[in-house]
């Protein structure tokens, strides 16, 4: 089976090579771990954003980053566009943001790769049907404000079963250029995550997925910052599934839950839901985390099923566009 790590090596090897043109720095720890930052000390690029998202995703989806990427006739900014041939393994096999990395006073969300190794969290990889069982590195990306040091280099190999030396760290704030592509780039996640965690659908029938979702502007309040990326996603994300449904399968009634306007929590900028809720995420519906808008094409019965819609407005008031 396909090995998400080193698929994803590929791509961070060019960003080795590439590091100076892609404004990130790239650091060897003492024991031999790799770390890359791609926005805590340095500037980053959009063509790192790219990069980081595609390592995210394992190696296993296109990236790229359409300028403009039209909302409305009045309303259009940069946005990522994402094309994968193996949905569940790129997006919850490898991108799903399920590893919450914590060893001393460092902490982090960790996404890509490496998960598939450590397993976290295992459920998700016993309903995918899905292991990296050939890897000997591990590619993590971290989602955090400082650089990670040598234990947590080692924490990540250990729980992976490699050694350190083979451990790559990939690092970007939410309030950075690559932190505001790279959630973006989860629009397709965000649907599938929903079908697997919300619907109980079975993900493996989604053959092939692709997204896009605007860019948020960068925003240097971290908390700010995950409001407006959220919400790239949650207003103006649309995604498309390619699903070979099977007897018993309501994918009209499954494309009606997918978008986050079918939450009860919605309807305003994430970032005033958060402050409601005292900035507790247990507080907060978890069905909002979704795509606004949804297409499925049907492979099996040839019927096609769209359900949600972008909602300028409220993308607007989150960015604090005024007109």
């Amino acid at each position: 089976m396909v090995s998400v790590n080193l698929e994803a090596k590929k791509t961070v090897d060019e960003m080795i090579n590439k590091a100076d043109a892609l404004k990130i720095a790239v650091s060897k720890l003492d024991n031999g771990a790799t770390v890359i930052d791609c926005g805590v000390n340095v500037e980053g690029s959009f063509k790192a954003g790219e990069l980081y998202t595609k390592v995210c995703l394992g190696g296993l989806a296109d990236v790229g980053i359409s300028i403009p990427g039209d909302l409305s006739e009045k309303f259009a900014l940069p946005s990522v566009k994402i094309k994968t041939d193996f949905p569940s393994i790129s997006t919850l096999g490898s991108q799903k943001a399920g590893w919450s990395v914590s060893v001393g006073d460092f902490f982090a969300l960790g996404s890509g790769p490496a998960r598939a190794l450590s397993l976290k969290p295992a459920e998700t990889y016993e309903e995918i049907d899905y292991k990296d069982e050939e890897a000997d590195l591990a590619i993590l990306t971290l989602e955090a404000d400082v650089l990670p040091g040598e234990d947590v280099a080692q924490y990540i190999a250990d729980e992976c079963g490699v050694d350190v030396a083979n451990v790559y760290l990939l690092v970007a704030p939410t309030s950075s250029l690559v932190g505001s592509i790279q959630i973006a780039g989860r629009v397709v996640e965000n649907g599938t995550y929903k079908m697997l965690e919300f619907i109980k659908f079975d993900v493996k029938k989604v053959k092939h997925a692709a997204g896009i979702a605007p860019i948020a502007p960068v925003d240097p309040d971290g908390l700010k910052a995950m409001g407006k990326t959220n919400d790239a996603v949650l207003f103006g994300g649309r995604t498309y599934y390619y699903v070979e449904s099977e007897e018993g399968d309501d994918m009209e009634a499954i494309a009606k839950q997918i978008p986050s306007s079918a939450a009860d929590g919605y309807g305003k900028p994430f970032f005033d839901t958060f402050k409601e809720a005292g900035f507790d995420f247990y507080k907060i519906d978890k069905g909002m985390f979704a795509p606004a808008e949804v297409v499925i094409n049907d492979l099996t019965t040839g019927k096609t099923y769209k359900e949600g819609f972008v909602n300028a407005e409220l993308l607007k008031k989150s960015f604090g566009v005024d007109n």
